[in-house]
């Protein structure tokens, strides 16, 4: 799934401050290169102790997700394969749709997935920019777009990665949080939630850049499975 399908913010003007020109990737490599961005999440699954806190928790296989009150979720579901691609949480008026893919193991593929971003929003009649973010360097995106009623918007978002062995977490914000600069009332929350992954990532063999996609939690498997059994014995 590409992030630009997650829900359009309908928003007719939108000032991304801060902005700096997309060109200068060497100066955003050596950002992303200048500290330890996962210092405070996300984290790899050897990194922590999940058994060492009463915190409930949401296991999704490849990532473990720690959610919030008031937190809403939705799944976003390949249906060819039914597999989920990606979570897109909701907190207030702000979003974020977390995806999992591998990543090579020595070298890193943020630059190279920044330029296809940027290429593709221009391509798109958008403006893209790059600017210091809270996991390095954020990928910041104006999409113009058309509402279900044929009215023009803007989607609005942020795009953050952090990388671990063999894994790149990403994260789109949107909304409130997508137009914010920082990290303030608005974005909080989904920077929290961000930055409380956990990454499991397996063994198998996978090509950089390919979707991890997430397994249901058992929970909500079986109730899934109740509810289709209702509706099977309804009809």
């Amino acid at each position: 799934m590409d992030e630009d399908d997650s829900d359009d913010d309908e928003s007719d003007d939108a000032d991304v401050e801060g902005e700096e020109p997309a060109e200068e990737l060497d100066e955003w490599a050596a950002l992303d290169a200048s500290r330890d961005w996962r210092e405070n999440g996300p984290f790899d699954l050897d990194e922590v102790d999940l058994d060492a806190d009463d915190v409930e928790r949401l296991d999704f296989g490849c990532v473990v997700l720690t959610p919030f009150k008031g937190m809403q979720m939705q799944l976003q579901v390949d249906q060819r394969t039914k597999k989920v691609q990606a979570a897109l949480v909701m907190a207030g008026a702000s979003a974020i749709e977390v995806a999992l893919f591998a990543a090579p193991a020595h070298t890193s593929m943020v630059a190279e997935i920044r330029d296809e971003m940027i290429a593709s929003t221009q391509k798109a009649g958008g403006k893209a920019s790059l600017a210091e973010g809270p996991f390095g360097t954020e990928v910041r995106r104006i999409i113009p777009m058309k509402d279900p009623k044929g009215n023009k918007v803007v989607h609005v978002s942020r795009t953050w990665f952090a990388e671990g062995p063999r894994w790149m977490l990403r994260g789109v914000v949107m909304g409130e949080a997508g137009r914010a600069t920082g990290i303030d009332g608005s974005s909080e929350l989904v920077y929290e939630f961000f930055s409380n992954t956990v990454v499991r990532r397996d063994d198998q063999p996978r090509v950089p850049g390919d979707l991890i996609p997430m397994t249901l939690p058992k929970s909500v498997a079986t109730t899934d499975a109740a509810e289709a059994e209702k509706t099977e014995a309804k009809g």
